[in-house]
């Protein structure tokens, strides 16, 4: 993210506008990285909110709230002891290095007016916050960080603190382009030279502007640079320069300052406050995905290899007949039979016109105890056939619903979304030991039901409803009027579609486009030719004991069509 020196001097910038003489009145750790103060300043309050996440570090105010903690950390109580209620004097920041310093004002134990230091260090992987005394001496630290040589600082209580150290160059010493070109002294990877010579410039600024300005590595081109950055630097204190959305190298949504006039009060602190709490929802939901999809594929896998076994002892049952067999032409043929070391046997089978049939024998027993032998085995593999017959069937339905959770998580798009499916899952016995000893399982079962609701589509005056999981497949198909009609993709996992009909004859263009929806919102979305099965209401029956989403249907109809989303 390009939360560089130039973004941090116009947050800043904006901060100074708002809060200055603001009186601290609250003080929050929603999170281990991250501190947010209450502020009340000139009638109105405000949460600036300081977070030090290595990808994520910024500061900004924010209109997003986050839930704390029952127990507020350490580092949090102590800044309530020693900030609570001091006045904000100063925020400044040191040429275009993304350290803040915060003076404040406040009244210690035997209530001496004194100066205090909030120090803000935006640095990636080394960002910290850290209270300093009037005396510059670290009260503490979010981040204890303690140098075993002269590296790095130490940041520890009771320390000096110092100024990060930077051998770079700050552009707001430089005043001619002949100084600039005399740093750079190259006009190839332009980008790099200058995010590496010049204090708190990014790659992704400076790219930016050489894309948006046509810039080649000819020096008159670098000039055209250097003015264009100049004129960002001196525009920064005021409504000519906003912060904008844009696309990084990797095509990802990042943000940079331009040259753009926008009248709105805080316009950078809230665009970046809106950035950042979309990012932290988009993350969020896809940890909470991904979670549930290991847990999903982990227990796939599991019935996969069940099924896998069922159907190695079903070809061990493949020959039941012939092991019968040989008990029964054993039997029928002893007299002929001699009583010792006989290894095999070739008698006529009198169940296919007395062709002949070699029969292996164990040679260590008697052929009577053969015939014994192949019966025992044969009633054993009876019974398995019985029974792996039937766990086959089940395991084939577990992993036919395992498919549809898959379905589902795969077209998820909220967290309301990822927790209905958690909800749906939470009691399946599928999932009974997953659950119970996952320790990192993050999405979190709501006792209440949800309010999450099918899609909904108006199709020339009717209403469609396309279920979202397996729980609102049921629902919509449970409260359905008799009259209504249901669409469901042909041997495909997908949703259940209901067109109200309102008992009103359905003309087939209509039926048309509900296939076409149910056909859209399938695991066949990206398919031509789509079969989806049609019929009334009342002719879908929900077998008892059925999985969630399982249900039979009789008297339908095919369409083949090409899925499609309509508004």
């Amino acid at each position: 993210m390009a939360f560089d020196g130039i973004v941090t001097k116009k947050i800043i910038s904006e901060l100074n506008t708002v809060i200055i003489d603001g009186k601290i009145n609250k003080v929050h750790q929603p999170s281990k990285n991250e501190i947010v103060l209450g502020i009340y300043s000139n009638g109105k309050n405000f949460a600036l909110n300081i977070n030090i996440e290595a990808n994520n570090c910024r500061i900004n105010l924010t209109t997003n709230s986050k839930p704390n903690p029952l127990n507020a950390p350490n580092f949090c109580m102590l800044l309530r002891k020693y900030l609570l209620g001091a006045k904000i004097k100063e925020i400044k920041t040191i040429d275009l290095e993304r350290v803040i310093f915060i003076k404040l004002e406040c009244y210690n134990e035997l209530n001496d007016l004194i100066n205090r230091t909030l120090v803000v260090e935006l640095m990636g992987k080394h960002s910290n916050i850290i209270l300093l005394n009037e005396n510059n001496v670290i009260i503490d630290s979010l981040r204890h960080i303690e140098s075993l040589d002269d590296s790095y600082r130490s940041i520890l209580p009771a320390r000096i603190y110092s100024f990060p150290e930077s051998n770079k160059h700050s552009l707001l010493k430089i005043n001619n382009f002949n100084d600039f070109n005399n740093i750079i002294n190259n006009y190839e990877d332009i980008s790099n030279l200058i995010s590496n010579n010049f204090t708190g410039i990014s790659k992704i600024f400076i790219n930016y502007i050489i894309n948006k300005l046509n810039i080649s590595n000819k020096k008159e081109d670098l000039e055209k640079l250097f003015d264009y950055i100049q004129d960002i630097l001196n525009n920064i204190d005021n409504n000519n320069t906003s912060i904008i959305e844009i696309k990084n190298d990797s095509n990802k949504k990042d943000f940079v300052i331009d040259l753009i006039n926008n009248s709105e009060p805080l316009s950078s602190n809230f665009f970046i406050d809106d950035f950042y709490h979309l990012k932290f929802k988009e993350e969020e939901f896809l940890n909470a995905r991904n979670t549930l999809l290991k847990l999903i594929l982990d227990t796939l896998k599991k019935y996969t290899k069940r099924l896998n076994n069922i159907n190695s002892k079903l070809i061990e049952c493949k020959n039941i007949d012939t092991i019968k067999l040989y008990g029964e032409l054993i039997t029928a043929n002893l007299y002929k039979i001699p009583h010792n070391n006989v290894e095999a046997i070739t008698l006529e089978n009198y169940y296919d016109n007395n062709s002949l049939i070699t029969i292996p024998l164990d040679k260590s027993i008697s052929p009577a105890n053969n015939a014994k032998k192949f019966f025992k085995k044969y009633n054993k593999l009876k019974n398995t056939l019985e029974i792996v017959t039937l766990q086959k069937e089940e395991t084939n339905s577990d992993l036919e619903y395992l498919q549809s959770i898959v379905y589902e998580l795969e077209n998820a798009t909220n967290l309301i979304d990822i927790e209905d499916i958690y909800n749906e899952i939470y009691e399946n016995k599928l999932f009974k030991d997953k659950l119970k000893n996952s320790k990192d399982t993050k999405v979190k079962r709501k006792k209440e039901q949800s309010i999450n609701k099918p899609i909904e589509y108006k199709i020339d005056n009717f209403t469609v409803y396309v279920g979202k999981n397996n729980k609102q497949n049921d629902l919509l198909t449970k409260y359905a009027d008799k009259s209504d009609i249901w669409f469901h993709t042909k041997d495909i996992h997908g949703s259940h579609v209901i067109l109200k009909t309102n008992n009103s004859n359905i003309h087939d263009n209509i039926l048309q486009k509900c296939a076409e929806i149910a056909a859209y919102h399938s695991k066949a979305k990206n398919s031509s030719n789509v079969p989806v099965d049609y019929t009334f209401i009342k002719n879908v029956r929900k077998p008892s004991g059925a999985k969630l989403g399982m249900v039979i249907y009789t008297n339908n109809k095919t369409l083949y069509v090409n899925p499609k989303k309509y508004n």
